[in-house]
């Protein structure tokens, strides 16, 4: 039996490629829909860097005044209600003392700090390390009860037997397949496993390719949004154009690697690890390279991954919960700075928001809506359209700069000696911080960027114009103000 399913014989092979994609073996199906995810995470990579290096990316975002942030930061905390909620069904107890111990570490603690012998942080401890803290202490209770028998952990396909969604009959049939084959912790498993390519070459189809290409345009929204609150949380200044394509330039990299290494998704910003900034206040580049080293170390060593797959997905759910509210409630923070009774801002506000919440849903329901003569151009358009951030940024962008209004009902306005028209929020927010202290590459990037044959296309749009400026003119201002001292 295994030697027959190891070689086929070239009539097995006919008859395996007769049948339709429903009665295709599913080790088959699986193989082939790993290999188009991984295709899918290739082009969206190439999209993202093609959008970072060609300057496109934080051309755009300079254009995006608040009326813009609004919507799509508000967007990017409502997409993720369902699949939170989703995921804390698993234990409906758990994801609400997570959610207690979040709201009280961070808020009604967020000034209590260790005595000052023990202190060795200085900064609030609980409100630090509320996430951190919540997260350890209902893990470590569910450990308990579970190893005791009090509950039983409910694993993906279990939640989703118990939705009664539009349209769910195939995901019930592919949960009730798989739900007894789950994969288990292997004791087995070698501590330590390099990384290699996956199983083959990722596969690239036409469909696929489409598919990407909206996954990579709406990742550029996500992370763009995501660049702007991180920013706003921390009270820094507002990333500037080059700092934008840099940072999509090497998350389309980071995605191309990824497909290319048999990652089924891509890279994008992390909105959740951006909103825990608002929670923490603590945010620097060090905290970012460290959580690098330590997923480099996860995905080395396969008993330390398997350990973090056991922490509960009502855990995740709530985490999800409380994080993404950050990102709504910063969103609706930038309508101080426009006319929040004017009829047309009212108007634009709520039909993006609400279109990006109707729209996404109801392709679902309707699959194949549309019907064009290119296969391809049908799958980009109702992949498009089923994206609420691709949807929100589109829209939001579109109306903005389409309807009529003043610039200070925009909340913007024209700078009279450059006659270039800036956010008030930028202007408002009152950072003590220069771009370059905040946005410059460490100084290995630095000097990389300075090489003779990195100076063209593509990688100008990813470097400071105002670095050359400090670098030549720091020595005369320098000595004219020692001499002023004198």
């Amino acid at each position: 039996m295994c030697a027959q399913q190891d070689s086929p014989d070239p009539s097995q092979a006919e008859r395996l490629k007769s049948l339709r994609v429903d009665q295709r073996p599913p080790l088959l199906l699986n193989l082939a829909l790993a290999l188009q995810l991984q295709g899918m995470a290739v082009v969206a990579g190439l999209v993202q860097l093609g959008v970072g290096l060609s300057g496109v990316g934080g051309a755009m975002q300079g254009q995006c005044g608040p009326l813009v942030l609004t919507p799509v930061l508000c967007m990017l905390g409502f997409s993720i209600y369902r699949e939170a909620a989703l995921l804390c069904s698993g234990h409906w107890g758990f994801a609400l003392l997570t959610v207690v111990l979040l709201a009280g570490l961070s808020q009604h603690l967020r000034s209590w700090s260790l005595p000052a012998r023990l202190r060795f942080l200085h900064v609030p401890t609980l409100s630090t390390l509320s996430v951190l803290l919540s997260m350890l202490l209902v893990w470590a209770v569910c450990a308990a009860l579970h190893h005791c028998g009090h509950i039983r952990i409910h694993t993906v396909p279990e939640l989703l037997l118990k939705r009664t969604d539009f349209n769910m009959t195939r995901i019930r049939s592919w949960a009730v397949e798989n739900s007894s084959s789950l994969p288990s912790p292997d004791l087995t498993a070698p501590w330590l496993s390099l990384p290699f390519p996956g199983l083959g070459l990722p596969l690239l189809s036409g469909q696929g390719i489409a598919a990407g290409v909206a996954a990579g345009l709406s990742s550029c929204v996500s992370s763009s949004a995501a660049y702007v609150l991180s920013a706003r949380l921390l009270k820094a200044p507002t990333p500037p154009a080059w700092a934008c394509n840099r940072g999509l330039s090497v998350e389309g990299l980071g995605s191309v690697l990824a497909g290319l290494m048999g990652a089924p998704a891509g890279i994008c910003s992390s909105v959740a690890n951006a909103c825990t900034l608002g929670l923490s206040q603590c945010g620097s580049r060090g905290t970012v390279q460290l959580s690098g080293v330590m997923l480099l170390i996860l995905g080395m060593f396969l008993p330390l991954t398997q350990l973090l797959t056991s922490i509960p997905l009502a855990i995740h759910g709530a985490v999800l919960s409380v994080t993404y509210t950050v990102a709504t409630a910063t969103g609706i923070t930038y309508l101080q700075y426009t006319d929040v009774d004017s009829g047309r801002n009212i108007f634009n506000t709520g039909f993006v928001v609400f279109m990006s919440l109707v729209l996404p849903r109801w392709f679902r329901m309707q699959l194949g809506f549309i019907h064009t003569s290119v296969p391809v151009l049908d799958v980009f358009l109702q992949s498009c359209l089923m994206l609420p951030m691709f949807l929100v940024g589109f829209l939001a962008f579109l109306l903005d700069h389409t309807v009529s209004g003043s610039l200070s009902e925009r909340g913007l306005e024209r700078d009279q000696s450059t006659m270039e028209i800036h956010s008030l929020a930028d202007k408002q927010q009152g950072s003590v911080q220069s771009l370059e202290a905040v946005y410059q590459p460490p100084e290995p990037v630095r000097r990389l960027l300075r090489l003779p044959g990195l100076w063209l296309l593509p990688f100008c749009a990813c470097r400071s114009p105002v670095m050359e400026k400090v670098v030549v003119t720091s020595p005369e201002t320098f000595s004219l103000m020692h001499s002023d001292s004198r």
